[in-house]
């Protein structure tokens, strides 16, 4: 697959307060963690910019919070800021789903650098991550969702309907791939592509 040169590495709500199973539940893709790693590299070794989302939740109980240290990013993403070398690097905070209503305006930041493709991932697969393909997609951005650098947790819905986590993520992907928002592959096509 092709990934343009200066494609955005757009890294969504990778924080530590998704590690908290006792609040969010059985998660998936237990890989994903070092496929993100292993994106975020990639993206910095070839001075792509990389954009770090983090969710500033505004729910009470929310692991994610500021001021709790669950609103921080995961070590190993707070480790790899700041060394994108020449690349640009953009940090957008929100407190919704979407990376593109948060501060400051990434779809703004993206037209301002001449960015057309957005490569997604991160946290979770069918909320934060679905909603910025939807709305980058409807913004008429090139939209890629690594599918195996997302994940996401069991969920109840209406009707005592569950699913596991592994269903949601699929119902997800089916859509935005279906529903023409965004391609969504595995990470091994895009570091083909990336490199």
């Amino acid at each position: 697959m092709d990934i343009a040169e200066n494609a955005a590495l757009v890294v969504v709500d990778v924080q530590q307060g998704f590690e908290d199973l006792g609040f969010w539940g059985r998660r998936n893709h237990p890989g994903a963690d070092e496929n993100i790693a292993g994106l975020i590299d990639v993206w910095q070794a070839s001075g792509r910019p990389v954009v770090f989302v983090r969710h500033d939740s505004v729910e009470p109980a929310s692991p994610l919070r500021p001021g709790q240290p669950g609103n921080g990013f995961k070590t190993y993403v707070e480790q790899r800021r700041g060394k994108g070398g020449e690349g640009a690097e953009l940090l957008v905070t929100k407190s919704v789903n979407s990376a593109f209503h948060g501060t400051p305006d990434l779809g703004a930041w993206l037209k301002d650098a001449g960015i057309s493709q957005v490569v997604l991932v991160g946290i979770q697969t069918n909320m934060c991550v679905e909603t910025t393909a939807r709305v980058g997609g409807n913004l008429g951005y090139d939209v890629v969702v690594v599918f195996d650098a997302t994940y996401t947790f069991d969920v109840e819905g209406p009707f005592g309907w569950r699913l596991s986590a592994d269903e949601v993520a699929q119902a997800s992907a089916v859509t935005l791939h279906g529903g023409g928002f965004a391609r969504v592959v595995m990470s091994k096509d895009v570091l083909a592509g990336a490199e």
